[in-house]
């Protein structure tokens, strides 16, 4: 990682915006910013807990190995998102990977600081508080779909939720450039089956592709297609 010398803006994530203004001197202090290229990762796997990361610009995917060779992307994270707080529990390991998808900025607090940081500032701990109790839900009902809802299902909810995380670009496509592969992982199926899917759905007029961009066309049927088991 290249430090960052321009730094955030003090707004974007929560550590910023929800601690005291007697607590923003020390996390000045505390904080360092770097600057990532497409691809680098900001911990692995198994590698032992140091800090957390708030992204001040840019895309992470979050993502675990899954079976032989494969993976699984848990979430993916963009502007004002925490990443790295996975790890925080008893045995301070990183139980994900977080790779860049496109160049980011973060900001890094070492863990000792964010925990003292939590415990003085209530909005803070409240804020993390409700965070991991909606990270807890989507959990759940990823693992719901997983295991119920057919991979049409699964692609449907999956880009539903991408535009409502990411919102759409000028040109109405959800602003977040997803590949097949970086999909299918998101949604637990193989490419094939993804590819094959995502076909389906073009055809049938619920969703347009361009490239890596993917826009809704007719919602209230992809939606349905949510609610099958």
């Amino acid at each position: 990682m290249k430090k960052d010398k321009q730094g955030c803006d003090m707004q974007t994530c929560l550590v910023c915006r929800l601690c005291v203004k007697e607590w923003k001197p020390a996390i000045t202090h505390e904080r360092k910013n770097f600057a990532l290229k497409k691809g680098a990762q900001l911990f692995k796997e198994g590698d032992p807990v140091k800090g957390v990361f708030f992204l001040h610009t840019g895309r992470v995917k979050v993502h675990k190995h899954w079976g032989e060779e494969k993976e699984l992307i848990v979430r993916f994270a963009k502007e004002g998102d925490i990443v790295g707080h996975r790890g925080i529990g008893a045995e301070l390991v990183y139980p994900v990977t977080a790779t860049v998808l496109e160049a980011a900025t973060v900001c890094y607090f070492e863990l000792d600081f964010f925990q003292a940081s939590l415990k003085v500032n209530e909005g803070l701990m409240y804020e993390m508080m409700m965070f991991y109790a909606r990270e807890l839900q989507e959990s759940e009902k990823k693992m719901r779909n997983l295991a119920h809802m057919p991979v049409k299902g699964r692609i449907a909810y999956a880009l539903l939720s991408l535009r409502d995380k990411f919102g759409r670009n000028e040109g109405g496509f959800i602003d977040f450039s997803l590949s097949r592969q970086d999909l299918a992982s998101y949604i637990g199926a193989t490419y094939e089956t993804t590819f094959r899917m995502l076909n389906e759905l073009i055809q049938e007029n619920l969703i347009i592709l361009s490239g890596k961009d993917i826009a809704i066309a007719q919602e209230e049927k992809l939606r349905a297609l949510t609610l099958a088991s």
